[in-house]
């Protein structure tokens, strides 16, 4: 008699545990780090830290604005160097502040020669600090969306 009642209850376990399990090894999607925005997030490349890094390339894809937030959370200023096919490009950082390239008064950085067409990425250097530098592959985007347009370089 007692098996009889057992039963349906042991049978109710073994389904929840078999629709929960997948749960278990499967990767949750809250937990994968990621950039949610058009441009990509650096690694560490020294004391600074650049975020939602992109260009905004012309027609031909020959020219692009290199648009960025650079955040600098030390006591001093610092130097963030951007390398991009063999062009290296720097930005000054005042200490405890931050630099948006393209924003605020801060212009963007012309990149000419670039020679990426929107959609493709490039792959670009960054350095500051004592820090060794990382590679990036960061993305080319062009006008299409209107507030980027006003960052299309002008010929």
């Amino acid at each position: 008699m007692n098996t009889r009642r057992l039963a349906p209850v042991a049978l109710a376990a073994a389904v929840l545990l078999g629709v929960t399990g997948c749960a278990m090894i499967s990767p949750q999607a809250t937990t994968i780090p990621y950039s949610p925005a058009d441009g990509v997030n650096v690694p560490a490349s020294g004391p600074l830290k650049v975020r939602n890094a992109l260009f905004v390339a012309d027609e031909s894809g020959e020219n692009a604005n290199f648009l960025a937030a650079i955040v600098n959370d030390t006591d001093s200023a610092e130097t963030l160097l951007v390398g991009v096919n063999g062009a290296n490009k720097s930005v000054r950082v005042p200490a405890h502040s931050s630099v948006s390239l393209g924003f605020d008064d801060a212009e963007p950085l012309l990149f000419e020669g670039l020679d990426t067409p929107a959609g493709a990425d490039v792959v670009v250097t960054f350095q500051s600090g004592d820090g060794e530098g990382v590679q990036q592959s960061v993305p080319v985007l062009d006008g299409t969306l209107d507030y980027l347009a006003d960052f299309v370089p002008k010929s």
